[in-house]
């Protein structure tokens, strides 16, 4: 009401003056003009906060709007029927609202947009402000740097790692940093970035880890092949050439003809295993599961490894009827049980190599129990990867290949089962196989 106030204080100003011209200039004595001033001045304190209040009323609406806006809310709609200009101003402001309401829209949408790219990417990223502070970062870099607490914070929070930390000084300085490898924890993350203009960066992290550990097994792999098939291949050549010699008693040549025939064999079943793993971890073999008769398929295996058995070990077959008929592809689980129980007889010198079953709600579980070495438990989580041998010596002696465990976990797991062990060295070990039901 401050303009009401000074409008009424200028219109009784402006007749207060108008009767001082009128006695001053037309001679009029002051006691005849004062009826008259007094009724003006009663008519403008009448009629001028009427005045005062139409055009105020607008102006404080409208100020009350302003105030709305710059405050960040954008949701006020006033009714406001203004003539002239105070009527221009208004739709001037009320353009200028909604003009603001949907930038701030688009502006939150293309914030929501990003956050939800940023959040679905399998790299990580992170920008840095000019001042050093992270301002964003998704969710693959917070479960890379193990961080929780929300954006902004220092960038101190960020790995401490030598060549991680030189790539962020100098991106900072305005050098950009291409496909670096880097170690974050546990991780091998190869980190691009990019300056900012103002002095900031955007850090892109692509974790390598499953690549370089991929790379390793590769490496590896070829080693191991090259290793198993270079021994038979240097005994087959090396009697081939003593072969040559024509000096050779008939059985000389009977004994290196059988030394080269077992190699042979034994580089057979390497190359047959290779195949096979091969063939199931690519995905070009899946299981045809059915249920399939396991105490026929056990005496099938017991019939083939008898011959090898000593006479001191025993095999057991223990089938419940309930468990007999595991949810399975026959001729995977026939390998499977040969693989195992092959091994347990080639590892036990005395006592029994016992095939069990049980039936559960979910699935049977099949056990093959030996009573022989046994493995120590730094080497029992290992058994089932590819060329692992505990006895390395001994396992090559015996004709094994090193790849009937891991082919054992392969077709076990393409079932949707699960595979494990228990052993104790000196008394035996156990390999536990679970096949689901074919409701699971």
């Amino acid at each position: 009401m401050r303009v009401a106030g000074r409008l009424v204080f200028g219109a009784l100003v402006i007749v207060a003056l108008f009767a001082v011209l009128v006695v001053a200039v037309g001679g009029m004595p002051l006691r005849s003009v004062l009826p008259s001033f007094l009724v003006a001045v009663a008519g403008a304190l009448a009629i001028v906060p009427i005045a005062a209040r139409r055009l105020v009323g607008p102006v404080e609406t409208l100020r009350d709007e302003a105030r709305a806006i710059a405050a960040g809310d954008l949701s006020r709609r006033p009714p406001l029927d203004a003539p002239g200009e105070i009527g221009d101003l208004a739709t001037a402001i009320h353009r200028m609202r909604e003009q603001l309401a949907l930038r701030l829209e688009a502006l939150e949408a293309d914030e929501a947009l990003f956050d939800a790219v940023s959040a679905s990417l399998n790299e990580g990223l992170v920008a840095i402000n000019e001042r050093g502070d992270v301002v964003r970062i998704n969710a693959r870099s917070r479960a890379l740097f193990g961080l929780r607490e929300a954006a902004p914070f220092a960038m101190d929070r960020l790995p401490r790692d030598r060549v991680f930390r030189d790539a962020l000084a100098a991106v900072r300085q305005g050098e950009a940093v291409e496909a670096l490898e880097v170690d974050v924890g546990d991780h091998t993350v190869e980190l691009t970035a990019r300056p900012l203009a103002d002095g900031g960066a955007v850090l892109a992290l692509f974790d390598i880890t499953r690549l370089r550990q991929l790379e390793r097994v590769r490496r590896d792999f070829v080693a191991n092949v090259s290793h198993e098939l270079k021994t038979p291949l240097t005994v087959i050549g090396g009697v081939a050439e003593t072969l040559v010699d024509d000096g050779l008693t008939p059985d000389e040549r009977r004994r290196f003809a059988e030394m080269i025939a077992g190699n042979t064999r034994r580089m057979q079943r390497l190359v047959d295993d290779l195949l096979d793993l091969s063939r199931i971890e690519s995905g070009g073999w899946r299981p045809a599961p059915i249920a399939v008769d396991l105490q026929a398929i056990v005496a099938e295996v017991f019939a083939a490894v008898r011959p090898r058995v000593a006479s001191s070990v025993s095999l057991v077959s223990e089938l419940p009827s309930d468990a007999a008929a595991p949810y399975a592809d026959p001729t995977a689980l026939r390998q499977v049980i040969s693989n195992l129980v092959d091994n347990a007889v080639r590892h036990t010198s005395n006592g029994s190599v016992r095939v069990t079953a049980l039936a559960q709600a979910n699935g049977v579980t099949i056990r093959v129990t030996d009573t022989g070495d046994g493995i120590a438990p730094e080497h029992l989580a290992r058994i089932f990867e590819r060329f692992y041998r505990v006895d390395t010596a001994r396992s090559r002696a015996e004709g094994g290949t090193g790849l009937g465990l891991a082919i054992v976990r392969h077709l076990v797991e393409a079932h949707g089962g699960t595979v494990g062990a228990e052993s104790t060295l000196g008394a035996g070990t156990t390999i536990s196989l679970f096949f689901p039901n074919r409701a699971a």
